[in-house]
């Protein structure tokens, strides 16, 4: 027996990549329609959303909520990935106390090593062969950055920020820094005390108790359901950019979706 659609929080280990928790994932709840929101780098832990069955039409949505990240940076040394994987050289020199934390939109640079697509390849793959290439900036927001603790050539680090951050970058360009740990602690309002497999059994949010964080939940009558559910045109109407729409008895039917003044769109569930 399959699982309902729905949203797992996972809490991913050190060691293994975001498609290796998908996979324990699907054996875990018999069901082979899951992907993920976000993808986390082997060395790193922390909260993944993963979508289950229709829930997986939502990725786009949770791709998009801002992250907040804890991060122990070593000082002193480089790391030609900007992790502990990379090849490290020792270089002696510090960042300056206090730090100088980004805060606001700036620009940012992806790592070389990084899922990002070069002329259709993933950048990672073409540093991995030697190959010479730059990676265009991009504009991210951080929230908050915030320096929790520094002990000899060690800084520890809270950061929220926008989706699309990457904190291997912002550790970077602190100086002579690389990130020796990372954790994910939030997505959005998903905290990642508690997820799986921390906690007994793999136990999914339902689409309304996963969305209902995020936007409001429209109600509609059966006539509504009904045309909603035969494929013909339903006028809704709903704050933000974002609604769940649900049936008479309360089941997820749709997602309504707005692009500034432009037409609602339904994405049925």
């Amino acid at each position: 027996m399959t699982a309902p659609p729905g949203v797992l929080l996972a809490d991913k280990p050190a060691g293994i990549s975001s498609h290796d928790v998908v996979a324990r994932a699907r054996r875990a709840l018999g069901e082979r329609r899951i992907g993920h929101a976000g993808t986390l780098d082997p060395f790193a832990t922390g909260l993944l959303i993963l979508m289950i069955g229709s829930a997986t039409r939502l990725q786009r949505l949770f791709m998009t909520l801002p992250k907040t990240y804890e991060v122990i940076a070593r000082t002193g040394a480089r790391s030609s990935t900007g992790d502990p994987e990379g090849e490290i050289v020792e270089t002696g020199v510090h960042p300056a106390e206090p730090l100088s934390l980004p805060h606001g939109r700036i620009r940012q640079r992806p790592p070389a090593y990084s899922a990002v697509k070069i002329d259709g390849q993933r950048a990672y793959a073409r540093a991995r062969r030697g190959e010479s290439f730059e990676l265009p900036e991009r504009e991210v927001e951080i929230y908050a950055a915030q320096e929790l603790w520094r002990e000899e050539d060690r800084i520890a680090l809270r950061v929220s920020c926008s989706a699309g951050t990457y904190i291997r970058s912002l550790v970077a360009d602190l100086g002579d820094a690389y990130c020796l740990e990372l954790r994910r602690t939030a997505i959005g309002p998903f905290n990642v005390d508690g997820a799986w497999p921390a906690q007994d059994g793999a136990k999914p949010l339902g689409l309304r108790a996963a969305c209902e964080p995020l936007m409001s939940c429209v109600t509609l009558d059966a006539q509504q359901s009904a045309k909603l559910t035969n494929g013909r045109k339903l006028e809704v109407a709903f704050a933000g950019p974002h609604a769940l729409l649900v049936g008479p008895s309360g089941e997820p039917l749709a997602l309504a979706e707005r692009d500034g003044d432009g037409p609602v769109k339904l994405r049925r569930l």
